[in-house]
Formats: C-alpha cells, structure tokens, sequence
C-alpha cells in the first residue's frame, strides 16, 4: 500500500509541477511535458535510459495516428481557405437573411467551415466576416461573434480530426467514426444553445459596441461574395471526411467480419483514409478546376500546415507523459482500485479534463493528460463506450477558458473587448458548452449500449 500512496504522490506532484511549469514559469507546453515526464520517470526510481526510452515510446505512439489525422485536416482546411470555399459557405449561409436570423446561419456556418480547421486560423479568417456583416446590419460585434466562435469552438472540442478529440480517440482506443456519430448528436444541441440562444441571452453583457472602422476590415469580406470557388464543391470537400466515416461505421455493423465487404467499410471508416479522399478531392475540384497554379496550392497547403508544429509537439509530449504514467504503473493502481469508485468514469474523465483546462489553459494538455490517466479505467468499466470517455474528456477540456488561454485573448483583442466583457461572453459561452458537452455524454450513455 506504501508503494501505491508513494507512486499516486509523484503522479499528482509531476501534473503540479507541470501546471506550474506552463502557468508560472511560462515554460513552452511541449518542453513542460517533457520536463514533467521525464522528471517522473527519475523520481520513480526509473533510470535515465529508460525514461527516455519510455517517453519516446509514448511520443511515437501519440503521433502514430493522430499525426497523419490532424496534418491532414490542416491541408484539407489550407486548401478551402486559399481556394475561397470556406468563404463562399460562410457567405451562403449568411446572405441577405433577416438579422434576427443571422446568429443562426452564421453559427451553422462556422460550425460547418471549422470542421476541419484549426480554431484559430478558422476565427482569424471569419473575423472580417464578422465585421462586414456587423457593418451591414448596424449590430454590435458579438451579436455576429460570438455565434461565429461558439460555432467553431464546438467543433473544435467535439469533432475529429481536431487535435484534442483525435487525441482522446487515440488514447481511450476508440472508434473515430462512432466518435464523430456521438460528437455531432452533441455538437447540433450544443452549437444551437451555445450559439444564437446564448447570444440573445448575453446581449446585456455586450457591454460598449466596439468600433467597427478600427476592426480588421471589410474588403475581404466583401471581396469573397465575388469569389469563383464552387459552393456545392466545397461543401462537399468538406462533407467527404464525416460522410465515409458515418457510412464505414454503419457498414462495419451490418455485415460479417470476415468478409470482403467488412474490409471495405473498414477502409471507409479509416479517418486517414476518408481525409486524404477529401484532400484529393479538393486540390482537383477547387484548386486545379479553379485555375490555380501548382506552385500557388502548395502555398495554400504550406499556409494550412504552418500552426501546427506546435501542436504536434503537444500531442507527442502529452504520449510521453502518458507512458510514463503507465511506466511507473499508475494505471494498474487505477484499475485495482477503481471497481469501488462510486463515481462514473464518464463523469471523472470530465472533471479531471476540466480541472487541468483550468489551471493549465490548454484544451489539448488538458485532453492528452487527462486520457492517459483515465484510459485504464475502461478495463475495469467494460461496459463504458470508449467513445463517450473521448467526448467526455474532450468536453471537459473546453471548460472555463480565461486568461491564461490564447484563445481567450484572441477573442478579446480581435472583437476589441475588456477582459470583462471576454469573461462574460467568451468564458461563460465555453463553460456552457462544456456542461452542455457532458449532458449529452451522460445522456448518450443512458441510451447506447456496447
């Protein structure tokens, strides 16, 4: 039992150490994780060699899959906004629709566009957007905004191929077309209430209507209505993903496993596979059919890539931690003792995301730390679906953004905001889509039988 509290305690003292490293001494997340790992290997009684062994392992086996998932992701979104296909849906959606109905159409827009791009490009390129339609229609910033973010942050934290939900999937072992099925029964509900409802009901909160001339500008906003990309093409660049892997997912259970057709959904059901079709797909369909020089997509493919050397490094940090916790045989005290836990798995998964959201600010620390700890816990819960732990982390790691999150002063100094009003609006809109996040995985679970 000794040896259990003395290896329980240096879990908990590396995952402090690890908050303080990113919030205090403002260390980079990767060299974090990486200290934190590797310093619990040593204070384990690990030798050097084979904690670098381990972290390794663990840095290979986190980028495995979800390396290939998200890059692929970044060309496919690099391509839809260098084409202008992400503009044309966004614009197509909005129109010259009623204003009371704009909240709706652009959140349904961006929920949409943000599939497969990363938050932050998504919002800097519908930023101006948003400013364009608030100039339009003499409204304040944040009627526009803040549906446009809740839009592109739901499928943010919910939706594969982004980094935190790929990564969840990767760490609980679970199907990432199931995934994707529970993610949007989630993320449609989630997207409505967090979006355009949430928005009617923190109009009062606005505070001052920030100057709409000192904003980014309107000339891309307007110049994209002229754009020639194709509007059915690039909606179905990016349905193409979502599409094979729902189909892949509902094949794989009607038919025998031994058989030809099995192998064939199987492959549909593969997200490398269904993004690189989709990937194919828009290069020929929008970028050569477009007019577009070689050299001019591969532009549009470096610019798509570009963000995500940090997040990959994250990631592959984040498996090293991982596997040093299973080094150190954290996660066989997990299972011994978690049979007499009166809490759910699903719930604790959330809690644990939530807790390291907090205090670390990053959605994707929060994911890959949490999975690697209550990963074990589905060999003593059989009967918990692998895919709801990832959507209850991935959920749990959206909670209460504030000021140590990029993506809070992102917000905030594109929408020309106080930190109060961010803490208002952006804040209280993601702690809403996390609770609203872990209703529907709770309520899923009560429904969904393995």
């Amino acid at each position: 039992m000794r040896g259990e509290i003395a290896t329980i305690a240096m879990a908990v003292s590396a995952i402090v150490v690890l908050i303080l490293l990113i919030v205090r001494v403002r260390l980079s997340p990767f060299v974090a994780l990486t200290l934190s790992a590797l310093g619990l290997g040593l204070l384990a009684g690990v030798t050097p060699e084979h904690s670098i062994e381990s972290f390794t392992k663990g840095f290979g086996g986190a980028l495995a899959r979800t390396g290939p998932v998200v890059g692929l992701g970044a060309v496919l979104g690099g391509i839809l906004i260098g084409t202008g296909g992400a503009d044309r849906i966004a614009n197509a959606f909005v129109g010259k629709r009623p204003l009371w109905l704009t909240p709706w159409t652009i959140c349904a827009a961006a929920l949409l566009v943000g599939m497969p791009h990363l938050f932050d490009v998504s919002f800097i390129m519908l930023a101006p957007l948003v400013y364009t339609i608030a100039r339009r229609t003499n409204s304040h910033l944040l009627y526009i905004g803040l549906p446009v973010a809740a839009g592109l942050y739901v499928s943010h934290g919910l939706l594969p191929p982004h980094p935190a939900p790929t990564q969840a999937v990767s760490g609980y072992h679970a199907n990432t077309g199931l995934t994707l099925l529970y993610g949007l029964m989630i993320a449609i509900p989630s997207a409505i209430l967090c979006g355009p409802l949430f928005t009617l009901a923190a109009r009062r909160f606005f505070g001052p209507a920030p100057d709409l001339a000192a904003g980014p500008g309107g000339t891309r906003g307007e110049d994209v209505r002229e754009s020639t990309a194709s509007l059915p093409l690039s909606v179905i660049s990016l349905l193409i993903p979502p599409g094979l892997m729902l189909a892949g997912t509902v094949g794989m259970g009607h038919v025998a496993k031994d058989s030809s057709a099995f192998v064939f959904f199987q492959a549909l059901n593969d997200p490398i596979l269904s993004l690189l079709a989709a990937v194919v797909f828009a290069w020929f369909a929008l970028g050569v059919r477009g007019g577009y020089a070689l050299a001019t997509m591969q532009k549009m493919v470096n610019k798509g890539v570009a963000p995500l050397s940090t997040i990959l490094l994250i990631l592959g940090a984040g498996g090293g931690f991982s596997q040093m916790l299973k080094s150190i045989h954290l996660d066989t005290i997990i299972v011994d003792h978690s049979m007499h836990w009166a809490i759910s798995p699903l719930l604790l998964a959330w809690a644990l995301a939530a807790l390291l959201r907090i205090c670390v600010g990053s959605a994707t620390v929060a994911t890959v730390a949490a999975s690697g700890i209550v990963a074990p816990l589905l060999v003593a819960h059989p009967g918990v679906s692998p895919e709801l732990m990832a959507l209850a982390t991935a959920s749990g790691a959206v909670m209460l953004s504030h000021v140590n999150d990029s993506g809070f002063w992102l917000f905030k100094e594109y929408f020309q905001l106080s930190v109060a009003q961010t803490l208002r609006t952006w804040t209280l809109m993601l702690s809403l889509q996390s609770l609203v996040g872990l209703a529907g995985v709770m309520l899923l679970s009560t429904l969904i039988g393995r």
